[in-house]
C-alpha cells in the first residue's frame, strides 16, 4: 500500500521525463527555436520506411511486381542479354592498361599505364583510320538516317492495306540477309564482268573497275547500309505515325489544310520526339561501324579509304595477339561515343524540348 501523495516508480519515470523534455523546450526557444523541432523519441517508431509503416509499402512493391510479372518475363531476356554482353565484359577494360600475358592472367599481368594510347595515337595509320571512320559515319547520318524517315512518311500516305503491307514486306527482306550475302551480290554485280559494270560501260564509260576505284568505295558502303536496313528503321517511325490523334487531321481537313499542309504541320511534329532520340543514340554509336560489311568490301586498292576502327583492331589487335592494344583502340571507341552523345544531349536539351536526358 503507498501513503496518500507518493508515487510510483513509473509515475516518476514519466514525470523526469517530462520536466526535461520541458526544460528543453525552453532552452529551445531561448537560442530563438521553435518547440515543434523537438521531437519525443518513440516518433522513430512512426518514421517513414521504419517499423509498421515500412509493411504496407513493401506489400504493395510486391502486389505491383505481381501484377506485372507477365511485362517483367518478357523484359528478362533483354535485360540478361545487356547484362552478360555489355556490361560484364567492361572488366577486360583493365586490359588497355596492361601488358596481357594470356599465360600469367589479368590479375598476374604487367601494368603499362598509357603506352597502348601513346602507340595508337602515334601510329602513322591513326588519322587515317579515324578519317575513314568519321566520313563513313556521317555519310551514314547524312543520307541513311533520313531515308526511313521518308519511307516511312511516304507509306503512311498509302490508303490500300495491301499495297502498303506488300510494299514494307518487300522494303523488311533485306534486313534479314546476312552481310555476306550482300556483299557476295555486290562482288558479283560489280566485277569487271558483273551486270551493273556492263551497264557502265554501255553508258560509255570504258576501263572502269568498280569495286577498285577509291572514289566509288564510301558511296557503294552507303547505298549497301540504305537498301538492307533502311525498310526495318522505317517500323520505329510507323509505330509513332500510329499513334498521332487522327482528329487532328480531321481538324485540318475541316480548316482545308492540304495533304502537304498536314504533314508540315502535324505529322513532322509529331515524329520529332523519336527523331531526335533515334539521331542523338546513332551519334553515340559514330565510331562503331559494321565490321562484316567493310571487312569484306576491303581489298588492297581501297584499303586506304576502307580502313576503320573495327577493321584495324581485328588487324592490328586480335590476329597479332595484341589484346591489350586491341582493349587500348575498344576504350579509346566508347569514350569518344560517350562524349559525342553527352554533348549533343546536352545541345539538344538547350535548343529544343527533345533530348534523352
Amino acid at each position: 500500500m503507498r501513503k496518500n501523495g507518493q508515487r510510483g516508480p513509473a509515475v516518476l519515470r514519466v514525470t523526469e521525463e517530462a520536466s526535461a523534455r520541458s526544460d528543453e523546450t525552453i532552452r529551445m526557444i531561448r537560442k530563438g527555436g521553435h518547440p515543434m523541432a523537438i521531437q519525443p523519441k518513440s516518433a522513430a517508431w512512426n518514421a517513414p520506411g521504419t517499423g509498421a509503416a515500412a509493411k504496407p509499402r513493401r506489400s504493395r512493391l510486391a502486389k505491383k511486381l505481381w501484377a506485372d510479372r507477365y511485362m517483367y518475363l518478357l523484359a528478362l531476356p533483354g535485360m540478361a542479354f545487356i547484362l552478360l554482353f555489355d556490361y560484364v565484359p567492361m572488366y577486360g577494360i583493365v586490359l588497355a592498361f596492361q601488358d596481357y600475358n594470356p599465360f600469367a592472367g589479368v590479375l598476374h599481368s604487367d601494368w603499362v599505364g598509357f603506352a597502348h594510347f601513346e602507340r595508337l595515337f602515334k601510329h602513322p595509320d591513326f588519322w587515317m583510320v579515324l578519317r575513314n571512320t568519321l566520313v563513313i559515319s556521317f555519310l551514314n547520318l547524312a543520307l541513311f538516317f533520313p531515308t526511313p524517315i521518308v519511307l516511312a512518311l511516304l507509306l503512311n500516305e498509302v490508303r490500300i492495306a495491301f499495297y502498303k503491307k506488300t510494299i514494307q514486306t518487300i522494303i523488311y527482306l533485306p534486313h534479314f540477309v546476312s552481310w555476306v550475302v550482300i556483299c557476295s551480290l555486290t562482288v558479283t554485280l560489280m566485277n569487271s564482268e558483273g551486270l551493273i559494270t556492263q551497264i557502265v560501260k554501255g553508258l560509255g564509260f570504258e576501263k572502269v573497275q568498280l569495286l577498285l576505284d577509291q572514289r566509288l568505295f564510301w558511296g557503294i558502303i552507303t547505298v549497301q547500309s540504305i537498301w538492307k536496313e533502311a525498310g526495318w528503321g522505317t517500323i520505329i517511325f510507323l509505330a509513332a505515325l500510329a499513334g498521332i490523334n487522327p482528329e487532328l487531321y480531321e481538324a485540318a481537313r475541316v480548316d482545308g489544310a492540304t495533304r502537304w499542309q498536314q504533314i508540315r504541320s502535324i505529322t513532322i511534329p509529331a515524329l520529332m520526339n523519336t527523331v531526335v532520340v533515334l539521331l542523338l543514340l546513332r551519334i553515340g554509336h559514330i565510331m562503331s561501324l559494321s565490321f562484316d560489311q567493310l571487312y569484306m568490301m576491303g581489298n588492297p586498292m581501297v584499303m586506304q579509304v576502307a580502313e576503320v576502327f573495327d577493321t584495324y583492331v581485328f588487324k592490328a589487335g586480335v590476329l597479332q595477339g595484341n589484346f591489350s592494344f586491341a582493349a587500348a583502340v575498344g576504350l579509346f571507341k566508347s569514350v569518344v561515343g560517350l562524349v559525342m552523345i553527352l554533348g549533343s544531349n546536352w545541345l539538344a536539351k538547350k535548343t529544343s524540348d527533345n533530348y534523352l536526358f
